[in-house]
């Protein structure tokens, strides 16, 4: 019908449409206990951005660095993966790139760096990851960077140089001076580009008596493609010639490099500098100086975290920006030389013949007319007044149910035609409809359920980025009991050895209590096609060492272990009958497909959705 943007929705476009229907039958064989659902948005309005200005370089596989901007689906690049305490580098790839149009934020660090980012961007910490901006308090409650805030990384990138005639001499030397082209193709190639510019002359074998930055540079790269290397965290570079250790000592003291000068034991005339500062003054090192020889470059497996900064300041730019984002296997990437997360693969808007990228965030399809459609269809003498579950593709109650306010009408159509009805949602924009919700549960059947799966907010905005806070939910929660309503909890999923002790369910089931919700059913993680893989990478990115159990978990399908099923029922039963808030459904851990209830009717679809 047309489309519509509004400053209170920072560059979202909302597409009004006209929808022919907007009652929709549950396929057969779902295995859920409800037949009909109602959803009047496609696409989410708060759905999350991870997103850098498009100039920010990018650390790429080959030690190199790439502008976010420029980067393509398929390119190899580092992201990490957790090793204890610590982080290594490891191989990735570009899985998905996209832009988006942003509110933009400077983030400054103690060394001068600066960041230009979305709000919504996270960093990792000390203290794990971080939004560029939150709050302490309210709707807006997050992790988020603040002055002080210690950000790990592997260090600044240094600028790559360029290729001079003083560089191009330098490396001469000091390639041709440590082996020559008997050895590593990628130097050979490199130097045969370089000897036409100096024609029949070999002065540039000498080293000169008072190099310039230029020549130095060069000359730190030929001499390490020949006579350098880098392996468990250490950056050497031997050679017979005292002439050339010493140039090379120079040439590190220049750019501010800590050396360290050795004998060689097995070759008495041979002496090793060695790299001091770890990882950061490794890639600095490899920054400087753009080394030819591929392999040689490699940080496979190289731990970071010792090269740490802190924020200065983060200042709002006061305008909007073309942000850049990517999709990598890790979870994340290394810009400007900290740790960045980006956004998992979004391929669910592309049905809509959108893109998965600017599109997802930015483009929510409205069904306007959805109340009057619906009330239509249920005046229909086919409709048999089953039960209408809303909540189970997209949150009928995500912000732009604010400005559409389409859930009135659909909830009043309805009541009015005598059909059951239950909503589960995250969205505390459902609180606006508590007063109307009691008024019709005295003529139809009405089961609120709010999702809240973990109280731990820093694990919770890294599972579900973008939605309430824990807090936020459990007030929701409470305000839905004084309207004197019904408001169960679905408190899914329940991860293995993160979420499912005794003492994190038993604070989560007390906070329940304490706000009266009427019941909790709880659901151990399923992980069907396409939710398993991301997971799996998250997971393979957080808590590395719980890969291998959660393979053994979840090695038959989607469900995870009978064993496991049997153990957490065991663990949860005494402690919801503890707290009062056993469900009045009959429900079992135990069992893969929950029983059919009318109160909440959505928890199982919903839980497939995660």
């Amino acid at each position: 019908m047309r489309s519509v943007r509004s400053p209170e929705f920072d560059g979202v476009t909302f597409h009004e449409v006209h929808a022919r229907s907007v009652l929709n039958k549950v396929p057969a064989g779902s295995g859920v206990p409800f037949g009909w659902t109602v959803n009047p948005y496609r696409g989410c309005s708060h759905a999350c951005t991870y997103c850098l200005e498009g100039g920010t370089r990018i650390l790429m596989a080959d030690g190199r660095t790439k502008a976010l901007a420029e980067l393509e689906v398929g390119d190899a690049l580092y992201g990490t993966r957790g090793h204890g305490a610590a982080r290594r580098l490891v191989p990735t790839r570009v899985e998905a790139h996209w832009t988006t149009l942003r509110a933009a934020y400077r983030v400054t660090l103690d060394d001068g760096t600066r960041l230009v980012a979305g709000g919504d961007h996270r960093f990792l910490t000390s203290k794990g990851w971080k939004h560029v901006t939150g709050s302490k308090f309210g709707a807006a409650q997050r992790p988020h960077l603040e002055a002080g805030t210690e950000l790990i990384g592997v260090g600044r990138f240094a600028p790559t140089p360029d290729e001079t005639l003083g560089y191009r001499a330098g490396y001469l030397c000091g390639m041709l001076r440590s082996g020559g082209f008997a050895a590593e193709p990628d130097a050979a190639a490199r130097a045969l580009g370089y000897l036409p510019d100096f024609g029949s002359s070999v002065g540039f074998l000498k080293v000169p008596p008072d190099p310039d930055a230029h020549w130095q540079r060069g000359f730190l790269a030929g001499v390490f493609d020949l006579a350098g290397g880098y392996g468990r965290g250490i950056l050497t570079i031997a050679h017979d010639e005292p002439e050339i250790t010493d140039a090379v000592a120079a040439a590190l003291a220049r750019f501010g490099f800590a050396r360290q000068l050795d004998e060689v034991p097995k070759f008495p005339s041979r002496q090793e500098v060695r790299l001091l500062g770890g990882a950061g003054e490794v890639l600095r090192f490899l920054h400087v100086s753009n080394p030819a020889v591929t392999w040689k470059r490699s940080l496979d497996g190289t731990v970071i975290g010792a090269s740490r900064r802190r924020v200065e300041a983060v200042e709002p730019l006061g305008l909007q920006l073309p942000l850049f984002d990517i999709t990598t296997g890790t979870g994340d990437f290394i810009a400007d030389g900290m740790v960045s997360h980006n956004c998992f693969a979004r391929n669910t808007h592309t049905y809509l013949d959108f893109d998965a990228g600017r599109d997802f965030d930015t483009q929510v399809v409205v069904k306007v007319n959805a109340p009057q459609v619906l009330t239509a269809q249920l005046k229909k003498p086919s409709w048999r007044r089953e039960h209408v579950a809303m909540g189970t593709n997209t949150d009928p109650y995500q912000r732009a149910e604010g400005r559409y306010r389409l859930m009135p009408g659909i909830i009043t159509a309805l009541a009015r035609s005598g059909t059951p009805l239950s909503v589960l949602t995250k969205g505390t924009v459902l609180a606006r409809d508590l007063p109307l919700l009691r008024d019709v549960s005295a003529d139809v059947p009405v089961g609120l359920a709010v999702s809240l799966a973990l109280l731990d907010g820093e694990l919770q905005h890294r599972l579900e980025p973008g939605t309430p806070s824990p807090r936020a939910r459990l007030e929701l929660i409470r305000k839905a009991r004084d309207a004197g309503l019904p408001c169960s909890v679905l408190v899914a999923p329940v991860l293995p050895w993160l979420t499912d002790s005794a003492e994190a369910l038993d604070a989560l089931f007390a906070q329940l209590a304490d706000v009266g919700a009427s019941s909790v059913t709880v659901f151990p993680l399923h992980l069907r096609p396409g939710a398993r893989e991301w997971f799996g990478r998250w997971l393979a990115g957080s808590y590395p060492a719980l890969v291998p159990r959660y393979r053994e978990l979840y090695a038959r399908g989607s469900y995870v272990q009978k064993a496991y099923r049997e153990r957490l029922a065991e663990r949860v039963a005494p402690l919801l009958r503890r707290h009062g808030l056993a469900p009045k459904t009959g429900y079992d851990p135990r069992d893969p497909e929950p029983a059919a209830a009318p109160e909440p009717a959505a928890p199982a679809e919903q839980l497939r959705l995660l």
